[in-house]
């Protein structure tokens, strides 16, 4: 069977942007042409506009996170940690709030330094728990290449008293980091805590 080509006289609407064509030649394709300008009407009542086109990263918001992070950093120096946590915070909901189209790796980047940089503030005032919540979501925005983060958990699980979950969680990081040295301290550090108790390997 031969395939055939058969230019059609389409016209488009400069205001209404309806496709229409003059002599139609089937029933089939005025049903198409039907079937088209009706998708392209329930578009334009969309309350929601279809994303822009992908575009370079914002540079405005990037520097925005950059200066927040670093403020927090100031500030966790001069062991300001609440302002440090708030500086932090802000920086999280920023990074959060990219457009979607933005790349997925620069925010989970972004948020990865974040939280761990905001666990460590937590730590600094002995707020294990939320230390330790901000370490593990680091780790889950970059397992690898975040020994900080790892081992920021693992510390705050030792100092809560959960020792066994400690062992755990540091062994997985030592799976990811290799033979990070502080992780390697921290894991000494749990097995003798371990064997203190009576329960070392």
């Amino acid at each position: 069977m031969e395939e055939t080509f058969t230019l059609l006289p389409l016209h488009l609407d400069p205001t209404s942007k309806a496709i229409t064509i003059s002599n139609i030649p089937g029933k089939s394709i005025a049903n198409e042409l039907q079937a088209l300008n009706a998708l392209h009407r329930t578009f334009l009542t969309l309350d929601t506009p279809a994303p822009p086109p992908p575009m370079p990263i914002n540079p405005k918001r990037s520097a925005n996170i950059t200066k927040l992070r670093e403020s927090g950093n100031t500030s966790f120096r001069k062991a300001a940690y609440q302002e440090a946590i708030r500086m932090y915070t802000v920086g999280i909901e920023m990074a959060i709030t990219r457009p979607p189209w933005e790349p997925a790796g620069l925010i989970r980047d972004e948020l990865s330094g974040l939280y761990a940089n905001r666990a460590q503030a937590h730590m600094a005032m002995q707020n294990w728990p939320e230390g330790m919540v901000d370490a593990e979501a680091s780790v889950e925005m970059k397992k690898v290449g975040n020994a900080k983060g790892w081992w920021r958990k693992g510390k705050c699980l030792l100092e809560m008293g959960r020792w066994e979950e400690a062992r755990e969680w540091v062994s997985r990081g030592l799976e990811f980091e290799g033979k990070d040295a502080d992780l390697v301290s921290l894991a000494k550090e749990v097995e003798v805590i371990a064997k203190k108790r009576g329960e070392g390997r």
